[in-house]
């Protein structure tokens, strides 16, 4: 019996053969764009868990909604001052940031 080959591939192997090698200016352009988008992922979800609106949160932190929700729709990259305030004061949270070699 015949067995089917599998056209899966990993999202690493779909990234190196649609954008390179990690390293290449496009690549390193969507994975830049990708930390963005989780930022503002991980801004969203917290606030819904504390039950806030994007103005209630602006307001906690000193900001508008406008500024909220530009970093949540990842159309503004939020200054790591200013994400840090969002976080303390906005969500009584503490931001935590790493780095990975």
């Amino acid at each position: 019996m015949k067995t089917k080959k599998s056209n899966t591939i990993t999202l690493d192997q779909f990234k190196d053969k649609h954008y390179g090698k990690r390293g290449t200016a496009k690549r390193d352009k969507l994975e830049a764009g990708y930390e963005n988008f989780k930022i503002g992922a991980l801004l969203y979800e917290a606030r819904l868990e504390k039950g806030l609106t994007q103005e209630e949160l602006a307001e906690k932190a000193g900001t508008t909604k406008s500024y909220i929700s530009k970093i949540e729709n990842n159309i503004k990259e939020a200054r790591i001052s200013t994400l840090q305030k969002i976080i303390e004061l906005g969500l009584d949270g503490h931001l935590e940031l790493s780095i990975k070699l």
